[in-house]
């Protein structure tokens, strides 16, 4: 029998900004245990990229997601894994519907919990791809 090779998905993420602060959560997923990391999901069959942020970020931490902008796309394999995977992950700046939501972890065998941290005083460690792009210099903020 031959073995099928795995199929490439995509996964929506967003940088959820307040003031200078971005949203991250610590995983408890095979990809990423322990690690801090921005929330979002797969994409599924018909959503828009806007619409699977706001699902994903409902989803994950209870809050209502306002104006959405696409930021850049990243094309990543994981192939330390036991089962090796592929990701085309769209990465989307965000801001609440209100500013003064507090999250929720309404998932908390995927996640310890959701906080705001400083973006230049983020915790350790770092998902792989947030991490990779935090060393390259990527700034999910608006220029000024």
């Amino acid at each position: 029998m031959e073995e099928t090779q795995p199929v490439p998905r995509v996964g929506v993420v967003l940088f959820v900004l307040k003031g200078k602060s971005v949203l991250l959560g610590r995983r408890r997923a095979s990809i990423g245990e322990s690690t801090f990391a921005l929330p979002g999901g797969h994409l599924e069959f018909g959503e828009s990229f806007e619409e699977c942020g706001a699902r994903e970020l409902m989803e994950e931490t209870g809050l209502v997601m306002g104006k959405a902008d696409f930021l850049t796309v990243t094309n990543k394999v994981f192939l330390d894994k036991s089962k090796p995977c592929h990701y085309v992950i769209i990465f989307l700046r965000a801001v609440l519907a209100d500013p003064n939501q507090v999250p929720q972890n309404p998932e908390p065998d995927k996640c310890d919990g959701w906080d705001w941290y400083d973006w230049d005083n983020l915790p350790q460690p770092l998902f792989s791809t947030l991490d990779e792009m935090v060393r390259s210099g990527f700034n999910p903020f608006p220029s000024t």
